[in-house]
């Protein structure tokens, strides 16, 4: 039976953890989450175990990152569960701290992204989300103090968001971002697919689908406005409602007109009944 990771939950006890999975001058990695993993969470953390030394993740759902009417109260929480696995991967440390050790009485502070976090994607319809990650990062960074982190590439905008806040803070933290890990029909691993009905889980290939088709295009030489427009009218025809389906710059996110001002990332949001989904491919 595997040793079950240390687990704390106050500063302190943080602290003293610390100074003990650093004894002997080990490297650290934190991989932050929120609970209720997958594959794509447990690779991200076996990337973490070749990096460096020792390997931290936090779980905390983070409040400030959802608006009053999104799924704060039933964002799926799977404690028990989420241990046994960490446990299996022979994780060093979990940290689980809650709300008022996070955001005690008379908090005050927080961190305000612009460059990526202000690219029109995620921040137009979640005007609220990237403040939220780029605070609770920031104090995860500040308390763990990792030599590495590491973020999936399926939250494209919010990796690119935590990378420059790491690099114009000067936290000392590599963000290193990882490859999407997907379902066998090509679906985006993701917390929120526990949502989805079985007809809305089917559906929902899709999104991928009509990435590849539109990368596709765009490398054989196909109009961009053109191959954006009917892969929006795939998804939408699908059930979707569609927030955003866009080329953007791969490194800036910023608007692009032809593949030739890439590289490129081909991003999309959309809704299928209550769950809204993400995701990106290169071109």
């Amino acid at each position: 039976m595997p040793k079950p990771p240390v687990i704390v939950r106050t500063l302190p006890a943080l602290r003293r953890a610390l100074a003990d999975l650093r004894g002997r001058e080990a490297t650290t990695a934190l991989v932050p989450t929120m609970g209720a993993l997958h594959d794509g969470h447990l690779a991200l953390v076996r990337t973490a175990k070749r990096r460096a030394d020792k390997v931290m993740v936090s779980i905390f759902v983070n409040p400030a990152q959802f608006a009053p009417h999104e799924d704060f109260g039933s964002y799926p929480r799977t404690w028990k569960t989420d241990v046994a696995k960490l446990a299996a991967e022979k994780v060093d440390l979990i940290w689980n701290p809650d709300v008022a050790t996070m955001y005690p009485d008379g908090f005050a502070t927080r961190i305000t992204p612009e460059g990526p976090a202000m690219a029109g994607l995620e921040d137009k319809f979640r005007p609220h989300f990237f403040g939220g990650v780029a605070t609770v990062v920031g104090k995860l960074f500040t308390q763990c103090r990792p030599d590495f982190a590491l973020f999936g590439q399926k939250d494209y905008q919010q990796l690119k968001v935590v990378t420059r806040m790491a690099r114009d803070l000067d936290l000392g933290v590599k963000v290193i971002g990882m490859t999407t890990v997907r379902e066998r029909d090509g679906l985006a691993m993701s917390s929120r697919n526990l949502y989805l009905t079985p007809e809305q889980r089917q559906t929902a290939t899709i999104l991928y689908r009509a990435i590849k088709d539109a990368s596709k295009r765009l490398r054989a030489g196909d109009e961009l406005a053109a191959v954006m427009a009917a892969g929006a009218e795939t998804i939408a025809a699908a059930g979707f409602t569609v927030d955003y389906f866009e080329a953007r710059h791969a490194e800036t996110l910023a608007p692009v007109s032809s593949i030739a001002d890439g590289p490129l990332r081909l991003l999309v949001a959309a809704k299928i009944g209550n769950t809204r989904l993400i995701d990106n491919a290169a071109v």
